[in-house]
């Protein structure tokens, strides 16, 4: 009996021991299975919800026009100005053969670079800023009123932790250097509110 109960002992005594050993080294792995996760589900989300179809320019192909992805989510190209549109009233709108500028009775509206670069894109936003720009529809959270196209009244549906995975996609995606111009309100003038 006292043979079994030592035995007894030093199994309990490895479990009770390697048991805190095991979950300390699977903690270490643990945020970053969860950030690879999250950046996967966001690329899922992104590729769904057609983000690149604004956010990403068109380049001519044999096959016709189809998404640039050496320019991927970087936003209306800071090289390409267009004329000031003739806004007529409407209920109507109309985008530019790129995809990435849509002209309407609020005036003209570009894509934003998506991208993380700190000067042109997102790089220096935080969750938190992301988060309330698609809750508000409030550039940066607190800004411009984000305009159409831009469905941040269904993004503004999802979930925190979906609305995190998107942030974290993007945060991951290689940065662009690409100035956007400002949006330009119905009579010429940049908009500011």
């Amino acid at each position: 009996m006292k043979s079994k109960l030592s035995k007894l002992s030093w199994i309990l005594l490895g479990v009770v021991c390697t048991a805190p050993a095991l979950a300390l080294l699977g903690a270490g792995r643990a945020p970053h299975a969860i950030a690879a996760d999250r950046v996967a589900r966001g690329k899922y989300l992104v590729e769904f919800g057609g983000c690149h179809d604004c956010h990403t320019p068109l380049k001519m192909t044999e096959k016709g026009p189809q998404p640039d992805l050496s320019l991927a989510l970087s936003g209306h190209p800071e090289a390409v100005k267009l004329p000031p549109p003739e806004l007529k009233p409407g209920p109507w709108f109309a985008a530019t053969a790129g995809m990435t500028a849509w002209a309407g009775p609020w005036g003209i509206s570009y894509a934003t670079n998506l991208t993380p670069d700190r000067n042109t894109g997102l790089g220096i936003w935080t969750e938190e800023m992301f988060l309330n720009a698609m809750r508000t529809g409030k550039h940066m959270g607190a800004g411009r009123a984000i305009l159409p196209p831009m469905p941040w009244q269904a993004l503004s549906r999802l979930t925190d932790e979906d609305l995190k995975s998107i942030f974290a996609y993007l945060q991951s995606v290689p940065a662009i250097t690409n100035r956007v111009p400002d949006p330009v309100g119905p009579n010429g003038e940049i908009r500011f509110e």
